[in-house]
């Protein structure tokens, strides 16, 4: 099933619901990061998150940055996901493995660590982009961010965020985002009704695993509260936009010294993307002709 996202609203448009499934992107995530087990399900967890946050935003060039950093042994962890469906991320750590926790799970709190801040940065695209601090609650990443919307964003809402990953890699990943919009926030039946089947779910990937389809796993939840599924679905990719060029145009910001002592040194300057892996290389007749177009242009500045 290709990774995909959807949209609904129940309850008279009081309940809003994202759906996505994010199995092939979360697996691309831990190949080229060279993930272990508990590191790909909290990048996996956090990349979901992502394209799930930022769904809600209007504007095409919209995106949302979501930073932990945690006292765990994973170090930090930064996603970036954009309306367009595309969203990159990493661990500072990526190696770090823990024996699974008591309920014989993958300890992504323990890696992340139950001490530290969430970040979350949103970009509308009008060159004013609003960031919020929050502390972390278990570092299980949902309970964090679920935590974020409800104090920075004043929206009551659950996230539920699942990876299965075995020796043969991620077979399982994606998330729901429900949240209660103010024209059902006063109704308590509905609300407790909502709390006990979130609390009833066996999780999201053993639902995906069961291969129950994105509707599927919405209509079992909500379907009795006047659930409308939109039509329209989104493809979701792991994607980044980093390039040589770009890595040409990080290398002038050295200057003509450092340039210079490359060049005398024959040395080739090489990049790595910590969003994608990604690896670049300049040589040393590039690093020349990448001198001379920047002694031009500090001249004609002068």
């Amino acid at each position: 099933m290709a990774d995909q996202l959807i949209r609904a609203v129940a309850a008279d448009g009081g309940i809003r619901v994202v759906g996505a499934i994010t199995t092939r992107l979360v697996e691309e995530a831990r190949t080229r990061h060279k993930l272990s087990y508990v590191a790909t399900a909290a990048l996996g967890r956090a990349l979901t998150a992502g394209t799930l946050l930022v769904s809600n935003m209007k504007r095409e060039d919209s995106r949302i940055n979501i930073q932990i950093q945690g006292d765990g042994p994973i170090g930090g962890i930064l996603v970036d996901a954009r309306l367009d469906g595309s969203v990159r991320g990493y661990v500072s750590n990526p190696y770090v493995e823990l024996p699974p926790n008591a309920q014989g799970k993958l300890d992504v709190g323990a890696a992340v660590g139950r001490n530290g801040y969430l970040y979350v940065v949103r970009d509308s695209g009008l060159g004013y982009p609003y960031s919020s601090t929050v502390e972390l609650v278990s570092g299980e990443i949902g309970e964090d961010l679920t935590q974020y919307l409800a104090t920075s964003e004043q929206t009551p809402s659950a996230l539920v965020l699942g990876v299965f990953v075995d020796k043969h890699g991620v077979e399982a990943a994606g998330g729901l985002l429900l949240q209660v919009l103010p024209q059902v926030s006063h109704d308590e039946r509905l609300i407790s009704t909502l709390e006990s089947r979130l609390a009833s779910l066996p999780g999201f990937t053993p639902m995906l695993r069961a291969q129950k389809t994105l509707p599927q796993i919405i209509e079992d939840l909500v379907g009795d509260m006047g659930l409308a599924i939109f039509p329209e679905s989104q493809l979701l990719r792991f994607h980044c936009p980093c390039n040589g060029q770009r890595m040409l145009s990080a290398l002038k910001l050295l200057g003509e010294d450092e340039l210079q002592d490359m060049i005398d040194k024959s040395e080739p300057a090489e990049a790595i993307c910590h969003f994608c892996g990604d690896t670049y290389e300049a040589q040393c007749d590039r690093l020349t002709e990448l001198l001379a177009e920047l002694r031009l242009e500090n001249a004609n500045r002068a």
